[in-house]
Order: structure tokens, then sequence, then C-alpha cells
């Protein structure tokens, strides 16, 4: 009998089946990494092109806030200059809605309303209060025309032209509507400056036109009063009722001769004209008047002749005025002193003519006005004496200047230039002085 062991020896199992697993777990695991490296290589390429769109869309949104920043920096400098431009506007602009609310109104807007100064609610509700009475009294101006508007200020009243115009260009749309604001102050001074200026020179005609009238019958009788004191000289009664008539005819003569002079043009004739002698027939002419006021003359002159081209009658007249001037201020007894001074003939300086007188002289706030034609402190004096006198004098290249100490008297002064002529050889020279002669008493 055959002896089998006690334990059973198992059969060996085998092995192509562990080997066969085990290279198909790393074919598995070969194919996932693979499939994983595979989608790693995607998510890498979609991860590159996703930055490259972002940096794509990061580069355009730069570019658009560059542009919109550009574009904001535009708008603002268009608003800018849009809101100088409308500041700078020599006219004020009010903007209103449909409903006449004030919605803006520009720096000269306000100073037209007279607000310039005052807070800008307040300046804003008297635009609305304008606007508001130019609808409740139907004086809205229609479009294209203007209406006037008076404004009180603290500078006193004045005028307005108001025009307006639809924003969009079309009165019937119910928009927003401009208002125009024009000062026509000053226009409205020289208009009515204007007016005044054409009264005067209708009145000034008027006084021409009289004085034309009154000069030859004038002249009449001041030369039948001459003969009236020539024939009465051994009779000092009537010669001195003779003398006053004189005198009355001479101021009228006068003062009929600056209306005639200072209202007209005349033609000037400058020929080489005695200072010296002028003088003295004003003296002359004027004595009458003189006497009879009670005044004296004081008439010298260091050159027996001074030689100035100018026109004799006009620049008597100037004497004259000079004169009457003087008697007006002083009481009787007062002296008028009259002085002729020739300067230098080779230093070519001025002629210089003197009037100085005892008066009451003139207050210094009346000095600059003096020569102002119509100003007088005398009344029923015309006022153009001095006027007459300066215009005169500057006619003829001269300078009037005046001193005056109140309570002490008043100083005219006139100067001219040396008076020079053209011989026969086309040379230019002063005027020579004549042979002295003696001047009358």
């Amino acid at each position: 009998m055959q002896i089998f062991p006690e334990t059973r020896q198992e059969k060996p199992v085998p092995t192509y089946n562990s080997q066969s697993r085990h290279r198909s777990s790393k074919q598995s695991l070969a194919k996932a990494f693979r499939s994983f490296t595979n989608a790693a290589g995607s998510l890498e390429s979609f991860y590159s092109q996703l930055r490259a769109e972002v940096g794509r869309l990061r580069r355009e949104l730069e570019r658009a806030n560059q542009d919109l920043n550009h574009s904001l920096e535009d708008n603002k400098r268009i608003r800018a200059y849009l809101s100088r431009t409308l500041e700078c506007l020599p006219c004020g602009v009010l903007v209103v809605n449909g409903d006449h609310k004030l919605k803006l109104a520009n720096s000269a807007a306000l100073g037209l309303l007279g607000t310039r100064q005052g807070p800008r609610q307040t300046a804003l509700s008297i635009a609305r209060e304008v606007i508001e009475k130019l609808e409740e009294t139907s004086s809205m101006p229609s479009v294209g025309a203007e209406r006037e508007w008076s404004v009180d200020s603290q500078e006193g009243p004045h005028f307005l032209a108001v025009s307006r115009t639809p924003l969009s260009g079309h009165e019937d749309s119910g928009g927003e509507w401009i208002f125009i604001l024009r000062d026509i102050t000053e226009s409205k001074r020289l208009e009515k400056e204007r007016e005044a200026a054409r009264r005067t020179q209708d009145l000034a005609q008027m006084a021409m036109l009289l004085a034309h009238e009154i000069r030859n019958p004038l002249g009449s009788l001041e030369l039948f009063a001459g003969l009236l004191a020539d024939a009465t000289e051994e009779r000092p009664v009537l010669h001195k009722w003779v003398e006053q008539v004189q005198a009355g005819l001479r101021t009228l003569s006068a003062t009929v001769n600056n209306v005639l002079q200072f209202h007209s043009e005349p033609r000037s004739e400058l020929s080489p004209v005695n200072v010296v002698s002028l003088l003295s027939e004003t003296v002359d002419f004027l004595q009458p008047l003189a006497r009879q006021r009670g005044l004296r003359f004081d008439f010298g002159s260091n050159e027996p002749e001074v030689l100035l081209r100018a026109d004799a009658h006009r620049l008597q007249q100037v004497f004259i005025n000079l004169a009457l001037n003087a008697f007006r201020a002083m009481r009787p007894g007062g002296v008028l002193r009259l002085s002729v001074h020739s300067g230098s003939q080779a230093e070519e300086l001025p002629i210089r003519v003197v009037f100085r007188d005892q008066g009451a002289g003139i207050p210094a706030s009346q000095l600059a006005r003096i020569f102002e034609a119509g100003f007088t402190t005398n009344p029923g004096s015309p006022g153009l004496g001095l006027a007459l006198a300066k215009k005169v004098v500057e006619q003829h290249q001269g300078k009037i200047t005046v001193e005056s100490d109140p309570g002490i008297g008043t100083t005219f002064n006139l100067s001219f230039p040396r008076a020079r002529i053209v011989d026969e050889v086309g040379v230019v020279a002063a005027i020579p002085r004549l042979p002295d002669r003696q001047l009358a008493a």
C-alpha cells in the first residue's frame, strides 16, 4: 500500500494573469497620464488664450478710458470756453424755460439789472422779477423786436433794450428762450445831448439873426453918441449924460459882438498888429464905461510897439471882454492894470499881455469853469465873454491862464508866439520892430 503524505500539496498558480493585470494597469495609467497631459496642455492653451484675450480687453479698456478722459477734458474745455464767452459778452443774457422761469444769467445781465454787487440769489430774484413783469404787462418782445425797460440802481436809473429768441430756433416749440439785454443808457444820454445841441444851435441861429439886426442900428447910435459927446464937451452936465449913453451902447456892442463871433466861424485875416496900439484903442473905447463905474485904467508897456500876427478885430474883442469882466468884479475906485511884455526876440520868447484887476477874486471851485460857454455869476450875462476869449486866443496859437486871490484880485495872462513873416526871397524871419513912437496919452 502506497503511503501519501499527510499535507496536501497545492498546485502552483500560473503567473501569466498577474503579469497581464500589471501590464493592463500600466497601460491604463499611461493612458490616463496621456489624457491628463493632453488635458493640461489644452488647459494651458486655453489659459494662454484667456490671458491674451484679457490683455486685449484690458488694452481696449485703457484706450477707451483714455478716449473718455480726453472727451471729458474736451467737454470741460468747451464748457469753460463757452462759459468765458458768455461771461465776456458785452450784453446781458438770460435763459428761461417755457414757463418763463429763469435758468441762467450771465454777469453782464446781473450787472445791467443793478445787482452786480449783491448776492447772487438776490440778483436772480430781480432777473425773475423782470421777466415776470414783462409777461404781466404784455411787454414781452416778439422775436426780432426790442422793448425798452428802465431799471433803478445805486448809480441812478438806466435803460435797457430787451429782445428774445427761441433757443430751438422755432417760436412755437414751447422750449427755452434766450433774452438779450443791452444797456442803452449812454445812447439815451447822447440822444438827449444831440437834442439839446440842436435846440442850442437853433437858439444860436436866432441869437445871430437878432444880433445882426441890432448891430446896424447900434453902430448908428454909437456914431451919433460920439457926435453928441463932441458937441457937449463944454457943457459938463450934458456931457456926463452922453457918456452914460456911450457906456451903455458900448456894453451892448460888446455883447452883440460876442454872440456873433462865438456862434460863427468868421475867416480870420491875420496881419501884423501892434498890440500896444490895440490895447490903447481898447482903453479909449472903454473909458466912458470906466468913468461911469468909477474905475481907472493903468496901462503901460516896456515897448512902444509889439507886433503880433493876428486878426485885430477879434483880438480887440478879447481885450474888451477881459476888461468888462474886470469891471464887473471891481468896486468904485478900483484899478485895472494892463501890460505888454515882448520878451526876447533872440530867444523867441512869447509875447505876453496881462490883465490884473482889484476885484473880489474868483473862488477856487469856479476857476475850472470860467471858460465854459454859458457859465456866469452875473445875472443877465450870457456867459460868452471868457469862452470867446479862450477860443480866439487858441485860434491865434496862444494860451490864456488865470490866477486869482479871493479878496485881492484876478490876473489873466495871455501868451502868443512871436510873429513871423516871409521876406521876398522866401526866408522866414521875425517881424521887425517898427521905429519907436510915443504912445498917445
